[in-house]
């Protein structure tokens, strides 16, 4: 057996594919993923999805939690103040910074893809 994997060969597409609001389900792992320099460094974090207008008087808003506290036992309703935790809220229609994994290793791929091209455009 060897110690290299192959990846599989695919076709990205020029733009993100976030998920959308109506689709998201409570306790799996998304990644919001945004970019700084001019699209050049990807700053991505994951993320757990735990439910939808948990405060009172809250509509239309979508709640998610880094996945590290999530996965140490913290929940938003022991937590609400977010001393233990980050709790990130997002408009029901405006999770275009939220992907599942196979779309945001997307980005990123896109991403190496133009930084391999710019080095190879550069002077030595």
């Amino acid at each position: 057996m060897s110690d290299k994997l192959r990846f599989e060969e695919r076709e990205l597409r020029r733009y993100g594919q976030p998920v959308s609001a109506k689709y998201i389900k409570e306790g799996q792992v998304y990644f919001s993923l945004g970019f700084a320099r001019d699209m050049r460094v990807p700053v991505m974090e994951t993320l757990v999805y735990i439910g939808k207008n948990l405060d009172p008087g809250v509509t239309n808003t979508v709640y998610f939690q880094d996945a590290l506290s999530y996965y140490e036992g913290v929940r938003y309703e022991t937590d609400p103040e977010g001393e233990r935790s980050l709790i990130y809220l997002f408009p029901e229609d405006q999770t275009k910074g939220v992907f599942v994994f196979e779309r945001a290793l997307d980005l990123l791929l896109e991403v190496s893809l133009a930084a391999q091209a710019d080095e190879g455009t550069r002077p030595n």
